[in-house]
């Protein structure tokens, strides 16, 4: 079944890839380089051909083998080469990976030797080895390719990685058992068929993009082949090993696998062995230094969620150093003297304020290279003595500084290229924008803090005129009835109950926040408008018509707000007696009357309970307010009905206290 496979699997892909060949010759689509890829997919089907009719593993099919994989790397090359992203460093390794496709070629004649068997063994040991860093280079190069061309590069990174995918498991395969997997050959057929309807598709496709890989992808794709090449390379040094004498072959073999297991393990947890990788395969395989996508995600995450209470001018420090793998951070944030330090992150030099020159240098928006400025007087001394200071980003909100981020050196030191530079730029004017933000929230809970600090000294203001209008209107009518024996009895309780609340409202002045903690409970309502009705007699008539009634409330809020309602009823209504009257049952109703001016259905509506909204000459409009806002805080509600030259009715309504409540 697999010499079947193997033989029409091939054969198919000849065909396939010869079709390809002869078309290209009268004119590639796409814009292909036409010699390269003709060249390529003639040498391809050539070898699909001698593995189909000859053996994969002839010295005449592994010679063209070693042919095609130069073919297409130099297609690869050209197509590179077209979109103007040829380097040094890639051309080096184009040039390497060829090397070693061609030493290997080379050794597939020296397995046609008469030499001895063990030597023979090491020969194709290491030939197998050459074939996986050829098909590992290659790989690494059709990274560079999906990312230097825009066009096709996609399409051509994804055909031709599986057909060295599939070339690099058979070799490692080989390196390890010592032979080659019919099943993995007969697969290749197959896997060889697809590549080349995959690139007959790309041919032919109409639009200009193809798929993409992305890079944190490819640079897991490159540190992949890297580990396999490592690991190859100690199975080759392992097995060359079993060559030696069996008295030291063992233990020879033992200590190549420890080691190579110790120093792999070494370099990948080495911090600066990674950061230089990164820097040099970002340098030299990627046409951007940056993956702005995936480094603006990272950005805006770090600075919109603040992880175990993380404060924001952290975040922006490490936001900011996580772009240029900086180990630390200093924010700056402007004063009336220059710049203050106000947060770090594992910042480790000295700090101190900044001098208003260097603000002045900052606000021109530059980022400050302080390698290049260790002399200028303009950098603070601190900053300059620091070695491990690198950069300053300044802060820029609109056209104004903010602020600025020192960030400390990263582990592979180098110079701030174009990209640096704009990448840090932008990415200070927003870090600037969520400061400017966050000291905008700020101002406005201090100003929010100072308005309800305001509004409750207006409403203990209000209260306060309420008590003196009530204590002057006792005065006057002292005047009158200082004889009558009953009027000063009336006179001694409206003082003992004015001294009380101005005692009440000194307490609530001094809370913090202005809340009453009073506990809901059952409250004898008529009790309470009887008590009411005494306290305020000496200084107009309060009638009470009151049934038996207990409601869940909080007692000293409830009197608040019932005198409130009086106070403005007896105000409305001169000296014409106010009514209070109290009904029972499921609810508690809690009626305020008088026959005063009434007000209109027009201000009822819109002007009744806004604060500060008042009809009266000098009056605070906040009464009406505070009441609705006491009863509604225990759960009832207020109800008004009034017209003008009639009067005007408040109803309160509360809950009723449920009957068990009520009888403990």
């Amino acid at each position: 079944m697999a010499a079947s496979l193997i033989l029409w699997g091939h054969a198919l892909a000849a065909l396939l890839f010869g079709a390809m060949g002869l078309a290209s010759i009268g004119g590639t689509e796409r814009g292909w380089p036409r010699v390269s890829f003709a060249a390529a997919s003639l040498l391809t089907a050539l070898w699909a051909l001698a593995v189909a009719g000859i053996d994969a593993q002839d010295v005449s099919t592994r010679l063209v083998e070693a042919a095609r994989n130069v073919a297409w790397l130099c297609f690869a090359a050209t197509l590179v080469a077209r979109e103007g992203a040829r380097g040094r460093a890639v051309l080096a390794l184009y040039v390497a990976t060829g090397g070693v496709v061609l030493a290997g070629g080379l050794l597939a004649l020296v397995l046609d030797m008469p030499l001895p068997p063990h030597l023979l063994a090491t020969v194709a040991t290491t030939r197998q080895g050459l074939r996986v860093l050829a098909a590992l280079g290659a790989l690494i190069l059709l990274c560079h390719l999906a990312h230097a061309v825009r066009r096709d590069g996609g399409w051509v990174a994804l055909s031709l990685g599986g057909m060295w995918g599939i070339d690099l498991i058979i070799a490692t395969g080989a390196i390890a058992t010592g032979d080659v997997s019919p099943t993995l050959a007969a697969a290749r057929g197959v896997a060889l068929v697809g590549v080349g309807a995959m690139l007959g598709a790309a041919a032919q496709r109409g639009e200009p993009d193809g798929p993409s890989i992305s890079r944190p992808a490819s640079m897991g794709l490159i540190a992949l082949a890297a580990a396999g090449a490592y690991v190859a390379a100690a199975v080759w040094a392992a097995n060359a090993a079993g060559g030696l004498d069996p008295t030291y072959a063992r233990p020879t073999q033992v200590a190549i696998v420890l080691g190579a297991t110790m120093a792999l393990l070494t370099l990948v947890s080495t911090p600066w062995w990674r950061a230089w990788a990164r820097v040099k395969l970002t340098k030299h395989l990627f046409p951007h230094r940056y993956d702005y996508r995936i480094e603006w995600q990272r950005f805006t995450d770090t600075l919109g969620r603040p992880g175990d209470g993380e404060p924001l001018p952290r975040r922006l420090i490490r936001a900011l150093a996580d772009l240029t793998d900086s180990p630390g951070g200093l924010l700056l944030a402007c004063a009336d003297d220059g710049l203050a330090p106000v947060a770090s992150w594992e910042w480790r030099g000295g700090e101190t304020v900044a001098e208003g020159d260097f603000a002045t240098l900052l606000a021109s928006g530059h980022i400050v290279a302080l390698d290049d400025v260790r002399d200028d007087a303009g950098i603070p001394v601190w900053l300059r003595a620091d070695p491990a200071a690198w950069i300053v980003v300044p802060l820029i909100h609109g056209d104004r500084l903010t602020g600025a981020i020192a960030l400390a050196r990263p582990p592979i030191d180098r110079r701030l290229d174009w990209e640096d530079l704009d990448l840090l730029r932008v990415a200070g004017r927003q870090a600037a924008s969520y400061l400017a933000e966050d000291r905008a929230a700020a101002a406005l809970a201090d100003a929010q803090r100072f308005d309800e600090f305001n509004r409750r000294f207006a409403f203990l203001l209000h209260d306060i005129k309420n008590v003196a209008s009530q204590l002057s209107l006792v005065a006057r009518n002292a005047e009158r009835h200082a004889d009558n024996p009953a009027f000063r009895a009336d006179m001694v309780e409206t003082l003992r109950d004015g001294a009380l609340r101005m005692t009440t409202l000194l307490g609530r002045l001094g809370e913090r926040d202005g809340a009453r903690s009073e506990p809901l409970q059952p409250v004898d309502v008529a009790a309470l408008a009887h008590r009411l009705a005494v306290a305020r007699r000496a200084t107009r008539p309060i009638e009470v018509e009151a049934a038996p009634a207990l409601a869940l409330a909080a007692p000293a809020r409830l009197e608040q707000a019932l005198g409130h309602l009086v106070q403005n009823a007896g105000e409305a209504s001169g000296d014409a007696a106010v009514w209070l009257l109290v009904t029972g049952g499921e609810r508690v109703t809690i009626d305020v009357v008088d026959c005063g001016t009434g007000m209109s259905a027009e201000f009822v509506r819109d002007r009744l309970f806004r604060p500060f909204s008042s009809t009266k000459p000098g009056g605070f409009g906040i009464g009406a307010h505070e009441a609705r806002s006491l009863v509604q805080g225990m759960g009832g509600t207020i109800e008004v009905d009034s017209r003008e030259g009639e009067g005007t009715r408040f109803r309160i309504v509360l809950p009723a206290a449920p009957a068990l409540e009520a009888a403990a």
